[in-house]
């Protein structure tokens, strides 16, 4: 064979490729190790997704066997998502209730009267602020109504049955608006339910929680007033303690009549046909800031027939705190017995709330029945009060007078005794002379004392009074709340963030009136009485301060009518000094020391406490001399 250059060339090409190639498959070829690391890689992705089929598989399998128990399920039906809303109104009220639990979702007040801190209607709650949900035990289930979803039936403007499909039958909860007023009647029924229930069930239990929007302006000021109250089948009215922390809480074994979940101003009340067993209530303080108050709670047991012949009916009563208008919807109810709805007004402990309950609330409503400013209406309070008490502060007055006329006398007594040990004689001179002379040291705080029923009583109305709410007078935009001329934006420890101007004027008329009391009181003592009584003249000015940071945040209607109260009593003081004569005064007790005299003389001693004290003195005088002229022999 011939070869020739190319050729040679050609197969020696070949054969560097062909042994390349083997060299290359020599070299690179995977070993017997990772062969097997790549095996088990491949096992581990079919395991993987047999595992990942048959977790599918088994949950298709799960959920068509739940479907399958679902079914079974009495309230299957009823816990089907089916959501909506059905609005109801009169001309007072408008709420809306949820298809999810059956329940009333939102309250808006109606009445232009009563506006909202952002304008508008006021909006006493909404959405999930307010949750009332009925449980009723079952054989199979138990009845959570919170967690069912209702139809709307029967519907009309002021009326609807919510229905709730369970076990062949039904949960019906009728709701029906009484015209012109702030009440809702409710019926609760079982229907066709008879063997859904356990013979035993005779109650059903209701948990009310709600979240108390914050309506007014002043957080902290309508906290204190924000809580539960209840009314006791002895016709108590109590309340879950609202002055406390931040968390309040009570178990109870008791009936009640109502339940309420009010503010300074508004009130949400449950009133059933048959009494309420509580069990337990709690208050939650939530932050400022937060728009909410406190998280209100409540359990309660009632009545319920499971075979739906009596069906359990309650009234609700959303509206307005005011005692009129409590009164006028608690008519409406036709109910046996004193509800006594009007006790939401807080008037204050028992004498302090008869003086607001049948005095104070009459006066004041005859005076803004006139038509005027809140402002004149209190200016009007002030003045008619003051006329009224006029005859005790006089004599109060007359008898620090008394007392200051006869001071040379005690003066006298004062010069004669000057040793320690005589200081049982000085007084008990000194209270012969008052006696003599017919002057009581006390005659001047008695009538004030009188008096205080009034301040206190005044001090629970006027914040309590919603008339006042939305009321501007002169700087205060609402009389109700506090009147912050100067608001400084910043939260300051024992002030706040602002300063009224009424507390103020208040504090400075309480200075004014306070300089005038013990001025005339230093005028009637001894240089001794006098020292002894300096602490007080500091209290004088120290108190005005402590009235400020603990007034500072409340009601400017309240500070208003305090400062008018002191201007005017500072006032009165300063006439009655100005036209009272000593000497006429004087006169006018050296004639009545003569009449009894006389009468001593004659047998005929006046019988009065002072007479009382002065005979106990002079015995006791008389041994205390008999004890002396002892010592000295």
């Amino acid at each position: 064979m011939k070869f020739d250059k190319n050729t040679v060339i050609g197969w020696t090409l070949m054969a560097l490729v062909m042994f390349g190639f083997m060299a290359y498959e020599r070299y690179t070829a995977p070993t017997q190790e990772e062969v097997q690391q790549w095996q088990a890689q491949q096992d581990s992705i079919k395991i993987a997704e047999l595992n990942a089929q048959l977790e599918k598989e088994n949950a298709e399998a799960k959920q068509l066997m739940e479907q399958a128990t679902d079914t079974l399920n009495p309230l299957y039906a009823a816990s089907q998502r089916n959501e909506g809303t059905t609005e109801l109104r009169n001309s007072l009220l408008a709420i809306t209730i949820n298809n999810e639990g059956g329940q009333i979702m939102r309250a808006e007040l109606l009445d232009s009267t009563y506006r909202g801190r952002e304008g508008g209607n006021v909006i006493l709650f909404d959405g999930k602020d307010n949750s009332f949900s009925i449980n009723i035990d079952g054989k199979q289930a138990n009845i959570q109504t919170a967690d069912l979803f209702f139809t709307p039936t029967e519907l009309t403007d002021t009326s609807v049955v919510m229905t709730a499909p369970i076990a062949g039958g039904s949960l019906q909860i009728a709701y029906s608006m009484i015209p012109d007023s702030y009440l809702v009647n409710m019926e609760v029924k079982a229907v066709g339910l008879s063997g859904f229930f356990s013979s035993k069930t005779k109650k059903m239990n209701l948990v009310w929680i709600q979240n108390m929007k914050q309506q007014e302006k002043g957080y902290d000021f309508e906290n204190r007033y924000s809580t539960i109250t209840y009314r006791d089948v002895e016709n108590d009215t109590n309340e879950l303690s609202s002055m406390g922390g931040d968390e309040d809480e009570d178990e109870f074994d008791e009936r009640v009549k109502w339940v309420s979940m009010k503010t300074q101003f508004f009130s949400q009340v449950l009133i059933p046909a048959e009494d309420l067993e509580v069990e337990h209530m709690k208050s939650v303080k939530m932050e400022q800031g937060s728009g909410y108050l406190k998280t209100l709670t409540a359990e309660m047991n009632t009545a319920f027939d499971p075979t739906g012949q009596k069906p359990s009916k309650f009234a609700l009563y959303l509206g307005p705190n005011k005692f009129v208008t409590l009164s006028e919807n608690e008519k409406l109810l036709n109910t046996d017995g004193d509800l006594d709805l009007r006790s939401l007004v807080y008037l204050g402990w028992p004498v302090v709330r008869w003086i607001n309950r049948f005095f104070m609330i009459y006066l004041f409503d005859w005076l803004t029945g006139w038509g005027l400013n809140m402002g004149i209406v209190l200016l009007l309070l002030t003045i008619f009060i003051k006329i009224l008490v006029f005859p005790l502060m006089k004599k109060s007055y007359l008898s620090s007078a008394n007392m200051r006329v006869l001071r040379p006398k005690i003066e006298e007594i004062t010069k004669k005794y000057t040793r320690p040990e005589d200081a049982m004689l000085k007084q008990q001179e000194t209270m012969k002379l008052y006696s003599e002379y017919g002057v009581s040291p006390m005659g001047g705080c008695l009538p004030m004392l009188i008096q205080m029923p009034i301040w206190i009583a005044l001090f629970n109305f006027i914040p309590n009074a919603i008339e006042l709410r939305g009321q501007s007078f002169l700087w205060a935009d609402d009389l109700s709340t506090y009147d912050d001329v100067i608001n400084w934006g910043f939260h300051i420890w024992g002030i706040g963030d602002h300063l009224s101007l009424f507390c103020v004027l208040w504090c400075l008329a309480t200075v004014a009136s306070s300089m005038f009391s013990m001025k005339q009181q230093q005028d009637s003592m001894t240089p001794d009485q006098a020292q002894q009584m300096s602490m007080m003249k500091w209290m004088t000015y120290i108190m005005p301060i402590v009235f400020f940071f603990s007034f500072n945040t409340y009601s400017s209607g309240l500070n208003y009518y305090y400062f008018l109260s002191s201007l005017t009593s500072a006032l009165m003081m300063w006439w009655l000094r100005k036209t009272t004569d000593d000497s006429k005064l004087l006169k006018k007790l050296e004639e009545r020391h003569k009449l009894r005299q006389q009468q001593s003389a004659t047998g005929k001693r006046p019988s009065s406490m002072m007479s009382r004290l002065q005979a106990m003195q002079e015995k006791q005088l008389e041994i205390l001399r008999q004890q002396q002229e002892a010592k000295k022999k």
